[in-house]
């Protein structure tokens, strides 16, 4: 696949500046993302092959800025054309579920390296 980019789109320097040092923010950071991340992905999967529309408007729209947060640009401008496309009454639903896999193949992804980084993070605290 085309897609596969030398570095994901995963730029924690947001978190680290407001976490001003502290490891236990961004282990505790980290935790809820991977806590709530894959819900989210799953309740949005769930409502695109129900297409319930409007749930999957609403889960990609509390995902988006979650991926802001943990630097995924690409991936948040994405889940939004997701969200829009549902709002819109899921006009072209193969675009929705391409879009969508593409998120979600991105964030799955980001989301090893996240727990890689919250033992690393909790190691030292």
């Amino acid at each position: 696949m085309p897609d596969n980019l030398p570095t994901p789109d995963l730029d924690l320097a947001f978190l680290y500046e407001i976490a001003d040092g502290s490891d236990e923010f961004i282990v505790d950071s980290i935790g809820m993302f991977l806590e709530q991340t894959p819900q989210l992905l799953d309740a949005i999967n769930t409502a695109i092959t129900g297409q319930d529309w409007a749930t999957a408007a609403s889960a990609s729209h509390k995902l988006k800025p979650n991926l802001g947060f943990f630097g995924m640009p690409q991936s948040q401008a994405t889940i939004q054309e997701v969200e829009l496309a549902c709002k819109a009454g899921g006009d072209n639903p193969d675009e929705i579920i391409a879009k969508f896999n593409q998120v979600k193949e991105t964030v799955n992804t980001n989301l090893v390296e996240l727990e890689k980084i919250k033992k690393e993070k909790e190691a030292s605290l």
